[in-house]
């Protein structure tokens, strides 16, 4: 009897060689794949040299302190990523008819997300359910939906620029962003300032700053009032962006709830607007198609639910006065 080749392919094909290049796209380093395997290193480059030959395509651009997976390795990684993960599944999928829900949550965040919606399921799922595990990173919005969209992560929460057809949005909560200046700046500590106060001052943003990105409603403030001329620091993340404002490197902003704690000890200062500041949606973003374990699906069903049952209004942050 025959054997059609794709048939072949499964049956001859080492299944640790793809074990191995997850763990090398994971890394993005053959030597700190070496590591975690507790192999050598030689040892690891021949498995990805083995995976290249036997699949007929080359997986991964190496060379001059670079490391890159190619369109080929990108696609190959969100398979072995789907088919381990439901391979990581096979144990609770056995455990079907044990009342006791366990499980890895993996969750991808922007890196300003600060809302009791997500704490207080946190909360509730570690108390009512301790065998459930969390595994939550932070990372731009642009490779949250990334993520989502690869059925790499359970979930995400992040800002939302552009939306594609396979994943699904809901807004979680809306936040209100303020500009701040560091104790250094000459403007902290002044009461009563205008938008015009700020002119011509250097400023910091993050790199969604952008009137085509997902912080727009900032962006168009900052070139209403012309902050924009200037800018001499930017970042994807909520604490370096802090950092270079509470050093007096410029004026930038950042989320007003989240500041509260840095005002009062006079970290950072609020700057005008004062009334009616810049407000931003913050969403929750899920892939309809992935397949989830019983504490995703646990968790996902609460916020969802959250969702539904509290008015925006109770949902949005620093409403302005």
């Amino acid at each position: 009897m025959s054997v059609d080749i794709d048939t072949k392919f499964v049956f001859q094909l080492d299944w640790n060689l793809l074990r191995t290049f997850l763990v090398i796209a994971e890394e993005q380093s053959i030597t700190l794949a070496a590591h975690r395997l507790l192999r050598g290193q030689p040892s690891v480059s021949l498995a990805l040299k083995r995976l290249e030959t036997e699949l007929g395509c080359r997986l991964v651009d190496r060379g001059h302190g670079t490391f890159r997976l190619t369109a080929a390795g990108r696609r190959l990684y969100t398979e072995c990523s789907e088919m381990f993960g439901g391979v990581g599944r096979l144990p609770e999928a056995l455990r079907e008819a044990v009342n006791e829900i366990s499980g890895e949550i993996r969750i991808l965040l922007a890196s300003h997300v600060v809302t009791p919606l997500l704490d207080n399921e946190l909360k509730a799922l570690s108390r009512d359910h301790p065998k459930i595990r969390f595994n939550i990173r932070i990372d731009t919005s642009v490779r949250v939906v990334q993520a989502v969209r690869e059925r790499t992560a359970s979930f995400g929460i992040c800002l939302v620029n552009r939306r594609f057809q396979d994943v699904e949005y809901d807004l979680l909560y809306r936040e209100f962003f303020g500009f701040y200046c560091g104790p250094s700046h000459p403007l902290f500590g002044r009461k009563n300032l205008k938008m015009s106060d700020l002119h011509n001052f250097p400023a910091v943003s993050f790199d969604t700053e952008d009137i085509n990105d997902a912080l727009r409603p900032v962006a168009l403030l900052r070139s209403k009032w012309g902050l924009d001329y200037e800018i001499v620091g930017r970042s994807s993340q909520l604490e370096e962006v802090r950092r270079m404002i509470e050093c007096g490197m410029g004026i930038g902003s950042l989320p007003i709830h989240v500041m509260e704690r840095d005002v009062a000890s006079g970290r950072l200062w609020r700057l005008p607007p004062y009334e009616s500041p810049p407000a931003v949606d913050i969403f929750l973003v899920t892939n309809p198609a992935k397949r989830l374990n019983r504490a995703e699906e646990l968790m996902i069903r609460r916020l969802k639910q959250a969702i539904e049952e509290i008015p925006l209004p109770d949902r949005t942050y620093d409403k302005p006065s």
